[in-house]
């Protein structure tokens, strides 16, 4: 087969299009889970340290002292800006716990397999496994009753 005829039977399996739904979802998820995080949940954290906006800490590289984060964005200053960072691992403790929680609702809900059903049963003489429809004891040579 060629590239172009195994890419369309890829595109046409159902698994690409409910992954790309998937990554949709994901991406407005996400969306949403940032904002909650920059919006609901960092305001009273910062609040409770002491009114600290986590989004503007930073520390400049090279040694200046800047008012704002963009006052040093803006003079060109190497900065590492760890607050975004601490916001950053929040979102992705929240989104793990979803998923988490999605994952786990789904597992629940999902049924044990049905048990098989039996294909052999005992001998009630000799209590050796012999087929169903057996009629007569493989091991012990005993008439069994149907």
């Amino acid at each position: 087969m060629s590239f172009a005829s195994d890419f369309k039977a890829f595109i046409n399996k159902g698994n690409v299009v409910d992954l790309a739904v998937a990554v949709v979802i994901g991406g407005a998820f996400g969306k949403i889970v940032t904002s909650f995080v920059n919006d609901i949940i960092m305001p009273p954290i910062g609040l409770l340290l002491g009114k600290v906006d986590f989004s503007q800490l930073y520390i400049a590289l090279n040694g200046t002292h800047y008012d704002t984060l963009d006052a040093a964005k803006k003079a060109g200053a190497p900065i590492l800006s760890y607050g975004v960072f601490i916001n950053t691992i929040i979102n992705f403790i929240i989104v793990a716990l979803a998923v988490f929680m999605v994952v786990r609702a789904v597992s629940k809900l999902q049924k044990a397999p049905a048990p098989a059903d039996p294909t052999t049963k005992e001998c009630p003489f000799c209590i050796s496994s012999i087929p169903l429809a057996a009629t007569r004891c493989p091991s012990c040579t005993s008439q069994l009753n149907a």
